[in-house]
């Protein structure tokens, strides 16, 4: 599974991070998911290997603008690339009728059909419903901010299957393509025997999972969507002593509460994003050093802060890479 941010900035820009905006697929996929879409999302996708035109599922956590702003560009630019496909959108309802206004009041004619999905009716108490993409059966769960806001977990399906060597060998079935055959689940004949596929294959490994959550200020409430996950994505945008200045109404955590979250937990990887734009680089308070810093005081697993362009592998082994698909200045 790679996960490549897109934008790390809380509220506004920086000259070093641009808003919320986190790609999601499985490695070597052409499919993929975009979970947030901040102003400016469609040109830090120019910087990457993703592809407009492969876009499976567009994801809104809430309905702030640092979360949706960049959406009627990227719209337009699928269209202008020539999509085709329907685009399906998991957002907030409120999100439906501003795209119905960029359409309206813009001109903006879509060459595709949006297949638009409330994630107020995934995340509903009785609700059970999956969405289900190539990759992922997506959940959502509902957070704490000062609108409605939710997090989504991508679980992934289509485990491939592995044959068990060991009893092939010791009933003396030949390697070829007989076990590529059982490998597929066939029924097959040797030797006066009939052979099924199912008899021959190991259970499959346990699905990573992911949850990537929108604005919260209150944890707990993903102690449902990480049971079993092995990577949490979660917003710190303050330190405890900013997030004491700011107040409560702001609706956000600071590095702190989510770090002692992961920890009672036990979750393997933990990665912070979405920070305040006054925590810069440099060795000077607030920086970013801060938010490592303070998280690191609760949180003894594998932790990560987010920059723009990080892509992250999570292997099937559940060990997390990561690298830097940066353009050079």
């Amino acid at each position: 599974m790679e996960l490549l941010f897109l934008g790390t900035s809380s509220g506004t820009p920086t000259k070093a991070r641009n808003v919320s905006a986190l790609a999601l697929r499985r490695a070597g996929s052409k499919s993929w998911c975009l979970i947030d879409c901040g102003e400016g999302t469609q040109h830090q996708i120019l910087h990457t290997p993703l592809s407009l035109a492969q876009l499976d599922t567009l994801l809104i956590t809430h309905v702030h603008g640092d979360h949706c702003y960049g959406l009627p560009g990227l719209l337009a630019s699928a269209a202008l690339s020539g999509r085709k496909q329907p685009l399906r959108i998991i957002a907030p309802a409120a999100i439906k009728p501003l795209i119905d206004c960029y359409q309206q009041l813009t001109e903006l004619r879509l060459t595709y059909a949006i297949d638009f999905i409330a994630v107020e009716e995934l995340a509903g108490t009785s609700s059970t419903q999956q969405i289900i993409t190539p990759e992922f059966a997506i959940d959502a769960f509902p957070l704490s901010h000062r609108v409605p806001s939710y997090a989504y977990r991508f679980s992934e399906r289509q485990l491939e299957g592995k044959l068990d060597i060991d009893k092939l060998r010791a009933e003396e079935i030949p390697p070829g393509p007989m076990w590529h055959q059982l490998l597929k689940g066939a029924v097959l004949n040797f030797n006066g025997r009939q052979l099924n596929g199912h008899d021959y294959l190991l259970a499959p490994r346990q699905p990573r999972a992911v949850v990537i959550a929108g604005d919260n200020d209150e944890p707990s409430c993903l102690s449902e969507a990480v049971a079993g996950a092995s990577l949490l994505v979660h917003e710190a945008t303050f330190t405890v002593d900013i997030h004491h200045k700011v107040g409560p109404a702001a609706g956000h955590s600071d590095a702190a509460r989510v770090a002692r979250f992961a920890a009672g937990q036990q979750l393997p990887h933990l990665v912070l994003s979405h920070f305040s734009a006054r925590y810069g680089y440099g060795s000077r308070s607030p920086c970013i050093a801060d938010i490592e810093q303070e998280a690191r005081q609760y949180y003894a697993g594998s932790l990560w802060l987010a920059n723009d362009f990080d892509l992250l592998h999570l292997d099937k082994q559940l060990q997390l890479s990561v690298s830097s698909l940066r353009p050079s200045s």
